[in-house]
Formats: structure tokens, sequence, C-alpha cells
């Protein structure tokens, strides 16, 4: 008989996993707003430098005011028109009241009166208003920043002949980039697996109201600054299917640029009772993924195991055990953590690990050339020289001799 292979193992653990989601995303403008003109005229001065910032108030840009300060004039002696007009009749319903007390003016006379103080009333507000109309016109002529942020091009140079319309009023555009947001989706099927996974860690006790994002860029840097994902779309997308997912960034420095590609990894979920594999311990042939796991007379199995994704560190989160048949159709109550594997019936099969399994992680080729060796109806046994990172002591001469399986 062969020499029984040295190979290295850990033992499993379940324990609670940091999960991890990884999605491609755009930055995008907190704010993005367009200035315009409110009046049309002559664009006299740009007061500012493009692709500078500027502080909500400053000063951008004057159009020639002259004909709003004319308008103004003109509604200001309107206004002082109708307000004589006005007081005249008050001093006429006055009279009329005295001459209809001493009987020498009829009620009808007096009742006339009252109307054309009310209808001058009525006149001289409609002038104030057409002065305060014409007073804002004047006031739209000096072009403020709605909002602070960075400008882009003027898209009307000094000198021009601007007006309201939407294709002549545009004078420049302002991006407010700190914060950021950033756009990124993700499957119906992931929006359930997240929300499975928050739910089950406030049953556990930890709080998770919200979930925070790590952006990395193309160059492989990750940013310093952790986001915060502030809205999920209710309704799925019916081009992608995916649901819109944005998070909302610092960005102090202008590192984020508005349009900028990402990769979002969406952190602070956590899975209890995980099993995870080192990436060296697991295996593929033609009938799926599998592991070598070593039991307590230091005979191998070849151990069937179903993957659920890779980790951040390259490990690997396998799906809870179970017992199929040979059909495949599996059982309805998974292994519990202490339980070995069970002594299923010849048509029934073991999948997945538990806790306390001893998984092979180096030796693998030494294995299978002593399988190609072994004779048919017998039981490979291992020497396992490392344990969970530990040297340990190699086995006496001949411990390690194939048994005839029974």
């Amino acid at each position: 008989m062969p020499p029984p292979p040295q190979v290295s193992a850990i033992t499993v653990h379940k324990n609670e996993v940091p999960i991890v989601y990884e999605y491609a995303g755009r930055v995008a403008a907190f704010k993005e707003t367009e200035v315009r003109a409110r009046v049309g005229g002559i664009l006299l001065h740009r007061n500012f430098v493009e692709g500078t910032r500027v502080n909500q108030g400053d000063l951008l840009f004057e159009i020639d005011p002259a004909p709003y300060e004319a308008e103004v004039a003109r509604q200001a002696a309107l206004v002082a028109q109708a307000q004589a007009t006005y007081d005249q009749s008050e001093r006429d319903v006055k009279r009329a009241g005295q001459l209809l007390q001493q009987q020498v003016q009829s009620k009808a006379l007096y009742d006339q009166t009252v109307a054309r103080r009310d209808a001058n009333a009525a006149t001289l507000q409609q002038m104030q208003a057409a002065l305060r109309t014409a007073q804002l016109n004047l006031e739209y002529t000096k072009v403020t920043a709605p909002i602070s942020g960075t400008t882009s091009r003027e898209a009307v140079s000094e000198g021009s002949l601007i007006g309201v319309d939407p294709s002549s009023s545009l004078l420049t555009t302002i991006t407010q980039s700190d914060p950021v947001y950033v756009n990124f989706s993700y499957t119906d099927v992931e929006a359930q697996k997240i929300r499975e996974l928050m739910n089950a860690m406030n049953a556990r006790g930890e709080k998770v109201d919200e979930l925070k994002v790590r952006i990395h860029f193309g160059d492989g840097r990750d940013y310093n600054k952790l986001g915060t994902i502030d809205f999920t779309s209710s309704t799925l997308d019916a081009l992608t299917g995916t649901l819109g997912v944005r998070a909302v960034v610092d960005n102090p420095d202008d590192v984020l640029v508005p349009g900028q590609f990402v990769r979002i990894t969406v952190t602070g979920l956590k899975l209890d009772q995980a099993v995870v594999i080192p990436e060296a311990a697991l295996l593929q042939d033609s009938t799926g993924t599998f592991v070598y796991v070593v039991d307590s007379e230091k005979n191998i199995e070849k151990r069937p195991v179903t993957v659920v994704r890779q980790l951040e560190d390259r490990s690997w989160l396998l799906a809870d055990s179970r017992v199929i048949d040979e059909k495949g159709s599996a059982g309805s109550n998974p292994v519990s953590d202490t339980a070995a594997a069970p002594s299923a019936p010849s048509d029934e099969k073991y999948v997945g690990l538990n806790g306390g399994d001893v998984v092979i992680t180096e030796g693998h080729f030494r294995i299978g050339a002593a399988l190609g060796q072994l004779p048919p109806g017998m039981k490979l046994k291992v020497a396992v020289t490392t344990l969970d990172g530990k040297n340990i002591d190699r086995p006496q001469s001949g411990a390690g001799e194939a048994e005839t399986a029974k």
C-alpha cells in the first residue's frame, strides 16, 4: 500500500460572517440648477469666472436695466395719479354724507359717490400691483446664484440679446458636488436577500436602519469616506429588471466628479451561523464542487458542497448542509451545527459541511495520486501534518494504511 499522503487541513466553524454586495455605479451631482434669465434684454456683464465656485446669492449676470427703470418710473406716476383720484373720492364721500344728514342731497347721489370711491380704490390697487411687477422685473436684471456650487461655461456671451423663452434664457449651470449621489442598481432577488439579512440582524439585536457603501475607483484606490444608502426604488425598471438605488457621499475635496463611473460595495450586512471555507479547499470536477473531509480515523471523504458566493477575502460561503437522495430531492430539515454526518441509507448522500468538520486545504494532488493506486472498496487514510495553521506530530509508520470499507 502507498504511504498516507501528507496534507494540511482546517476545522470548519459556523460564525457570523460579513456579507458584501458589489455593483457598478455612477456619480451624480447632489444638485444641478440651470440659471435662466427672467427678463429679456441686452446682457451687459458676467461677474464670475467660468468653472469656479460661487455662493448662493452671488451676482452672476447683469442685464441692461434702463428700460425697466423707465417702466418703474411710469408705474410710480400712475400709482400717484390713482392715489390722488382715490383721495378726492374719499373727500367727496365725506361731503355727500354731510349733505345727506342735512337732507339737502338724495340717498341715490350719496350711493353713486361711494361707488366712485370704491372703483378708484380698485384702480389704485391695480396700479400698485403693476408697480410691484415693474420693480420685480428691474430686480431680475441682476441674476444671482440660486445655490452654491461650481459654474459651467456661460451659455450666452456679453452683449447678446436674451429672451425669456426656453431656447434663449439659459445663462449657465451650477453644480453642487458636496455631497454627491452615487446611483446603482441591484436585482429583486438581491434586494430580497438584503432585506432578509437586515431583518435577521435586527432580530438578533443588531440595529440596522441604513446601509453603508464603500467606493472604489477604476485604478484600484478606495475613497476615504463611506456613503449611506438613502433611496431604493419601489418598482422594477421595465428595461433592466432591476431596482434603482442611490447613496449619498460627502465630497468636500471634489474627488468624486459627477458622471464618473465607480465600483460600489454595500457593507454592514452579516450572516449568522455561516460556513466559510478557504479558496484552496474548494475543488471541482464533472460532478460539481466538492471538498475532501477527514473523519476521526483520518479517512478522507469526497463531500459535495453548494457554493453561495465568494467573499471579499476570496473565501467561499457555502449553503446549509442537507441530505438528498440520489434523484436530487433535498431533505426538509438542515443538519444541526453539532450533529455529525448522518448514516444515510444507500439511496441518500450528505451534502455540505457542519461545524467541526475537518477539510483539507493542501495536498489535493497527492490525494489524487494515492486514490489512483487505491484498490476498489478501500478507504484512503491521510497524514494531517498541519491543522488550523499549527504543525502536529506525524503519524507513526504504518498508521495510514488503507482499510477495507465495511
